[in-house]
Order: structure tokens, then sequence, then C-alpha cells
């Protein structure tokens, strides 16, 4: 065997002194990895404590508490008079002294040593800029969230309603699905009770199990003709054949749904009904009522996605089709708390009770856990009528930032573009009256600070148009954006 005194150990030993890790761990660390890698083999007798603390110039307590850590953790063995041994069978195998300067035991492997599939399907679509003027496709802004006010309510509520906490099983809080199933009835016109309901992260998880249970490849889901691009990769990933619908402006063409259900077996229909996304336009309430006759005639299932049904502005919004399934063909998502901090938010399913059980087995693979005390607060401020109270405020803002919206894109692009003024969410759907090369138009726009992503741009032989999102842009980031882009759309044209 080798001495231990000619092993490098300067070389694959650094110590970072203003770490927040203490010496000790850092060099124990170390020493793991390298045994872990082969740099230390078993039966590798190591330096005493002077000497390695000598070799790495720390004090020696900072050895022995190295060896009192490997030891703990079962790396080594130490034997009196003999001295300290990583522990293994290859008592009589020689130490290779290896390059440890080509080799640093910092550098993490940058491939994989086996094979894996990919996902082409799965490939992100979102872009980050650093553009201090971003248009999105209608996201609250989270400015006007009163972070202090529930950071107080969540403290409060944790230390006055411990007891209540206890109240959990593995599909989220009975006290929160309790007021929240009776908050969807009042507002919804939802008949339902907790055991209707499951509790999720978000609307793309919600719809991730739904496929799981209720998709399998090979099946046909109709989609609006343009449809959220996130729901069409969960789709696709299930291995599914998609059709498509055309939408007008009043929703998705029932009769086109009708001669598809004809011509082939549909599994799924999926909607965004209170604003299809992107074009914002309301299913009208007798289109509602076809699809219900259709997919009880045709045995489909309707995935209704109200994702932004809080937001209303002109008049009351139609109630979901949910409120009027009698036959349990309607599976409805929806989110929670979307006005509200990106922490407080929340999203959920409501469906029959028997298809309930099947989804709270996936619910309990993927997310066991949970967020108990959030979903605890939640339960309380709906209890308490701060979530209404909250939304009333927040709607009068967003119906202000929508009309100046709508003003500076008259004022400013009116001949350029046409939309609608939607009586409700977050976005604004134009269409263009000319022609105009959007990557291009959007690429142009950075340069001058103003970033439009591309799942925003809709382009092919038929339509140029763009989904522009307003609720998170105050009055002068409207003015600023909406000024950029018309100037580089004129200097595009000229």
């Amino acid at each position: 065997m080798n001495s231990p005194a000619e092993i490098p150990y300067q070389s694959f030993i650094i110590i970072d002194r203003f770490s927040q890790v203490s010496v000790y761990m850092q060099i124990s660390n170390q020493l793991i990895n390298a045994i872990q890698r082969g740099f230390l083999p078993f039966g590798t007798k190591l330096p005493g404590t002077r000497t390695l603390s000598i070799i790495l110039n720390v004090h020696r307590n900072t050895i022995v508490a190295v060896y009192d850590e490997l030891l703990a953790q079962g790396w080594v063995e130490s034997f009196p008079n003999k001295g300290t041994f990583i522990i293994g069978k290859d008592q009589n195998r020689d130490l290779e002294v290896k390059n440890f300067q080509k080799t640093h035991l910092e550098n993490y492997p940058k491939t994989t040593g086996f094979s894996f599939k990919t996902s082409n399907i799965l490939d992100n679509p979102f872009e980050h800029s650093e553009c201090e003027y971003i248009f999105n496709d209608g996201i609250p802004d989270v400015r006007l969230t009163q972070v202090d006010q529930y950071s107080r309510n969540y403290s409060s509520i944790v230390k006055r309603k411990a007891h209540k906490i206890g109240q959990y099983n593995h599909d989220g809080s009975e006290f929160f699905k309790q007021n929240l199933s009776q908050y969807l009835n009042l507002s919804r016109g939802l008949p339902i009770s907790k055991n209707n309901l499951l509790i999720t992260r978000s609307t793309e998880m919600s719809i991730y199990i739904v496929s799981e249970i209720l998709l399998s490849e090979g099946d046909t889901v109709i989609v609006g003709e343009l449809s959220y691009f996130s729901v069409n990769m969960i789709f696709q990933r299930t291995g599914v054949k998609i059709c498509s619908a055309p939408i007008d402006e009043d929703g998705i063409n029932v009769d086109e749904v009708r001669r598809i259900c004809e011509k082939q077996k549909i599994r799924m229909l999926y909607l965004t009904p209170h604003h299809h996304y992107p074009t914002t336009v309301t299913l009208s309430a007798a289109r509602r009522l076809e699809l219900l006759n259709l997919a009880n005639e045709y045995g489909f299932i309707i995935l209704e996605d109200d994702y932004d049904y809080d937001f209303h502005y002109d008049k009351s919004p139609i109630l979901p089709l949910a409120s009027a399934d009698t036959k349990g063909m309607v599976i409805y998502i929806g989110s929670f708390g979307k006005s509200l901090a990106p922490g407080f938010r929340t999203g959920f399913i409501v469906a029959p009770e028997n298809i309930m059980a099947e989804m709270r087995k996936y619910l309990g693979i993927i997310d066991r856990q949970g967020d108990i005390l959030m979903e605890h607060v939640l339960g309380e401020m709906i209890a308490e009528g701060e979530i209404s109270r909250y939304l009333k405020k927040s709607l009068k803002i967003y119906k202000e930032r929508r009309d100046y919206f709508c003003f500076l894109l008259k004022e400013n692009l009116d001949e350029y573009i046409d939309f609608i003024v939607p009586s409700g969410g977050l976005a604004i759907w134009t269409e263009w009256k000319i022609p105009v090369n959007l990557m291009k138009l959007s690429k142009q726009c950075v340069q001058d600070n103003l970033f439009i992503p591309k799942t925003l741009l809709y382009q092919n032989r038929k339509l140029t148009a763009m989904r522009l999102g307003f609720g998170n842009l105050s009055g002068n980031e409207m003015e600023r954006g909406i000024e950029i882009l018309s100037s580089n759309i004129k200097t595009i044209l000229k």
C-alpha cells in the first residue's frame, strides 16, 4: 500500500473560507466524494489528524471532527494504534494515484451514462427576457396584492386555528374543500359538496390528471381551431389525435362538432367557454345547451376549463356548462385565488364522486403532501368574506386597465388592427388588417426594450393576430408598450 502522505489531498480538497458551510463539513463531503469516485480506494489508510491538519492548513480539531463525521456515516473504521481506514474489502489493493487536477471533484458530469426517452412535444415554449416592458397572455398584476396583509393572516390563522389543521388527508384540507364547494355553489351555480372537489396546484396539473385517467393512445379530442398550447402539449403526450373546430363570435362552432362526431368516435371536447383562449370570445348560452345535448347523444366528455371565470366587468358571467349537466358528462376545472399573490393560488377539479376516487390516487402519487397551511388560509379567507372583498376591488382596477388599453390600441393602431372589447379576462385579441411578419416585429421591439413572447403570436395563411395581456400593466407601462409597438410597425411597413 502506498503511503497516505503520497496522496495529493490538497488537489481535491478545496476549502472556501467564505462559505456558509462549515470547514469540517466541506472537508468531510469532499473526502466522501473522493471515496465514491475511486480516488481513495477501499482499505486506504488516511493520514493522522495532525498530519492532515498540516497538509490542509486547518486546526487539528477540525480534522478530528472530520474523521468523527466519516465514522458516523460509515465511510471509515478506526483501529487503536493502527489508524483510520476506508471501509471495504480491497485491503491488498495498491492505491492508484490519479491526475486529480484534470478530474476535479467539483466537476459534475455533463451527460448521463445511460439512455433515456426525450420528448419534443414537451419542449418549453416559454421565453424569458430582461426587457423593461413585457406583453403576456393575460395574467394578474402581483403588485396589486397586499402581501403584508396576507402574511399576517397566514401567521394569525396558523396560530389561532392550529387544531383545525389536523382535518387533513392526502388530497387536501377538508376545511378548505368545504368552504370552496360552498363558494362555487354560490358564485358559479355548482350544486356540489366537498366530495366532488380535488385540490391541485394549477390548471395544468388538473388537466394532466384528467388526461391520465380519461384518455388513451388513439383517442380523439376536439379543441378550438386556436387553443391553449400547454393543454395541447398534455394531450399530445398522451398520444391522442387532436381535431379542431372553428371559433366565431359565439364560441366553438357546434355544427362542426356534430359533423366530426358523425364521422368518428370522439372521446373528449376541451373548452374554455367563459373567455375562449386565445380569442377571448364567450360561448353563448344556446351553444352551451347544444353541446350538452351532443355530449349526451354521442357520449363524449366535456372538459370545461374556466381559467379566468372571476374576471368579468360589464355583466354577470354565464354559468358554467357543469351547472346544467345532469348526466355527469362534464369535468370542470378552474383556478382559485388567481388575483392573489402567486403563493396563494390553487387549482381544482369538479367531477362526480365515482371518478374522484380515481383522481385522488393520481394526486397521491404526484403531490401527496400538498400545502395544508395555505389551503386552510384560503378556506378562512372564503369563510370571512375576504376573497369577495378583494376580488371586488381588483375587478374595478382591471376594468379601468382594460378600457385604457383598448383606448390606446384604438388611438395608436386603429389603421393596422381590429379588436373587440372583451367582457372579461385580462387580454385583448387583435387581428391585423395588413400582413405583418410578427416574428420580425417581435424581434425589433426587443431592441426598444419591449418583449412580445412568440406564444402570443398567431400567424398562418389565413390569420395574423396577437393576444395582448393588459392585467399586469400600469397606465404608464401600457403607454410605453403601445408606443414601441406602433413605432416598430411603421418602421417595418416602410
